[in-house]
C-alpha cells in the first residue's frame, strides 16, 4: 500500500472539550528538564564533550577532550539552577513534571530526593542526553530499557511517562511498545493530548514545546532577557485563556531547564509569569501524569474504521458503491497515497472523488447513467436500494400526489432526451419544491454545463454517504 504516516489533519475544525477540572479554560503545564550529569562527557563514556543548550556561544564537541567550562555549566543547574527553581515552585504551590535523564538523576540523589517531597512527577528522559538519531533500534529500544531499570533503581519506582528529546524516528513507537508508559511527548504536533495507536497499544500522546522554552536562551533566534521570555509566556497564555473563555479549553506546556532559568536574570521572567496566572481564575497548573489520567478518564480512546488501513477488497467492499455502482473509483483510490488525514469522510471523498473527476468523460458519464431517475419508474416499484429509498423519502419523493409524479415523469423524459443522464440532485439538502424548481431550471442547460453540475451533485450526494457511513 502506497501510504503517508504523517497525521496531517489531527483534530480538525472540531477538537474534543478538554472538560479540565474545575471548568478550568486553559492548563498550564510546568516540565523541568533535569540533565545535568547526563550530558555527553567523556568521564561518561562519550567520545565528545557536550555542545548542546548553554551559553557557551558557538559550542562544539571537543572529540576526546573534557569541556571544563561546558562542564561547568551543567553543574551550575544541577548545584544552584535546581535549588532556586524548587523554592519557586514550591513556594507557588505548584507541582512540576520532571524530565529527568537516568543517569543524571542517578548523580544528584539529594535533588531527586527534595523533586519527591515536592510531590513532583519525575518521568523518564532517556538514560543519557544524548542523540537518538543515529541509534539502530535494537540499540536504542536497549537504551530505553536501562533507562527504566535504573529510573525505578533511582528514583524507587519506574517511570510513567516518556521524553527522549533528540529522538530517533522509531522513538515514540519504540516507548509505547515498551507498554508501561502512561504518556509520551515527543511530539510537538497539538495542543491537546490525543491517542496513538501503535500496533495492538493505544498510547495516549501529551504534545511538550520547543517555543515556550527556556532552550531559546541558548538558540538563535531566541530570548536574551527574562522579560523576554515573560512576554512570551504571557501571550501564549493570554490567547489560550481567551480561546478556553469562548468554549476551546486548551493546554500549554512550559519547558525549563536547571542550567538555563537558574540563572538569577532569567528566572526573573518566569517568577513573573508564574505571579501573573495567578490572578486569572480557571488556571489549572496541573502535572503531567495528572494531564494523562484526566484525558484517559474523559477521552477514552475507541478505535475506529481507518480506510487508509483497510487491504484493497476490505475497501473496495465498502466503499465501492459510494458513486453509484462505480466500484472502479474505490479501486483507484485505494491506489493512492493515502494517511490519516483520508480516514475522515471529507478526506476519503476528496479521494474518491479525485479519481472520479481524473476519469474519462466516458467513464464519468457511467456514474451518471448508473444513477436511477428521480421518482422514476424504480421507486414506484420499489426496486430502488434501501439507502436511496430513504435519501428520496428524505424529501417527501415517496409521497407524490399523481398530479406530481406525473410531472416528474414528464421532466424525466424531457431531461434525458435532451442531455443523455439522468437528471441528478443531492435529495438531502432539497426540498420537493427545491428540486422540482431545478430540475425546471436545469432542463434548459447546455448539455457542458449540465454535466458539470450532475457531476458536482454526484460528489456531493457521495460525500453524504460518507458522513452517514464515517
Amino acid at each position: 500500500m502506497n501510504r503517508y504516516p504523517r497525521n496531517m489533519i489531527g483534530y480538525g475544525a472540531q477538537p474534543p472539550q478538554a472538560q479540565w477540572p474545575g471548568g478550568a479554560k486553559v492548563a498550564v503545564q510546568f516540565v523541568l528538564n533535569y540533565e545535568e550529569g547526563g550530558e555527553n562527557c567523556i568521564l561518561h563514556g562519550d567520545a565528545a564533550s557536550e555542545a548542546f543548550l548553554s551559553d557557551i556561544a558557538g559550542a562544539a564537541p571537543w572529540p576526546g577532550m573534557r569541556h571544563w567550562n561546558m562542564e561547568s555549566i551543567y553543574e551550575y543547574g544541577a548545584r544552584a539552577g535546581f535549588w532556586r527553581l524548587h523554592r519557586l515552585f514550591t513556594g507557588a504551590q505548584i507541582p512540576v513534571t520532571v524530565y529527568g535523564v537516568a543517569s543524571a538523576l542517578a548523580r544528584s540523589p539529594e535533588q531527586v530526593e527534595a523533586m519527591k517531597t515536592a510531590g513532583w512527577e519525575i518521568a523518564s528522559h532517556g538514560l543519557k542526553w544524548v542523540d537518538h538519531r543515529d541509534m539502530p533500534e535494537d540499540e536504542e529500544r536497549a537504551a530505553i530499557a536501562e533507562a527504566i531499570r535504573l529510573h525505578a533503581e533511582v528514583v524507587g519506582t519506574r517511570p510513567r511517562g516518556w521524553y527522549t528529546g533528540r529522538c530517533s524516528a522509531n522513538t515514540v513507537r519504540l516507548v509505547a511498545e515498551e507498554g508501561g508508559f502512561d504518556w509520551i511527548s515527543d511530539t510537538y504536533d497539538d495542543d491537546l493530548p490525543y491517542w496513538l495507536e501503535v500496533g495492538d497499544r493505544d498510547q495516549l500522546i501529551i504534545p511538550y514545546t520547543l517555543e515556550a522554552n527556556d532552550m531559546r536562551f541558548a538558540t538563535a533566534p531566541g530570548y536574551t532577557t527574562g522579560g523576554q521570555f515573560f512576554d512570551y509566556l504571557k501571550d501564549a497564555f493570554d490567547t489560550l485563556y481567551a480561546e478556553g473563555s469562548d468554549g476551546h479549553p486548551a493546554m500549554m506546556s512550559v519547558g525549563l531547564h536547571c542550567r538555563l532559568i537558574g540563572r538569577p536574570g532569567k528566572i526573573a521572567g518566569l517568577k513573573r509569569f508564574i505571579d501573573y496566572i495567578a490572578g486569572f481564575d480557571g488556571v489549572w497548573c496541573p502535572r503531567r501524569i495528572d494531564i494523562a489520567h484526566h484525558w484517559a478518564a474523559t477521552h477514552p480512546h475507541r478505535r475506529r474504521i481507518r480506510p487508509s488501513q483497510m487491504e484493497k477488497a476490505d475497501f473496495v467492499a465498502r466503499f465501492g458503491g459510494i458513486f453509484e455502482h462505480s466500484p472502479w473509483i474505490a479501486e483507484r483510490a485505494w491506489g493512492l497515497e493515502l494517511g490519516p488525514a483520508h480516514d475522515t469522510p471529507g478526506g476519503l471523498h476528496n479521494a474518491l472523488a479525485r479519481m472520479f473527476r481524473s476519469a474519462s468523460e466516458a467513464e464519468r458519464l457511467g456514474v451518471l447513467t448508473a444513477h436511477p431517475d428521480l421518482a422514476g419508474k424504480l421507486a414506484a416499484a420499489k426496486r430502488l436500494t434501501a439507502e436511496l429509498t430513504a435519501e428520496q423519502a428524505s424529501a417527501g419523493l415517496d409521497a407524490l400526489t399523481d398530479a406530481e409524479r406525473a410531472r416528474f415523469t414528464e421532466l424525466n423524459t424531457a431531461y434525458v432526451a435532451r442531455h443523455g443522464f439522468p437528471f441528478i440532485i443531492a435529495v438531502r439538502d432539497n426540498t420537493k419544491a427545491s428540486i422540482l424548481a431545478a430540475f425546471e431550471a436545469r432542463l434548459n442547460n447546455d448539455r457542458t454545463t449540465e454535466f458539470a453540475t450532475a457531476c458536482a451533485q454526484v460528489e456531493r450526494i457521495a460525500r453524504i454517504k460518507l458522513e452517514d457511513m464515517l
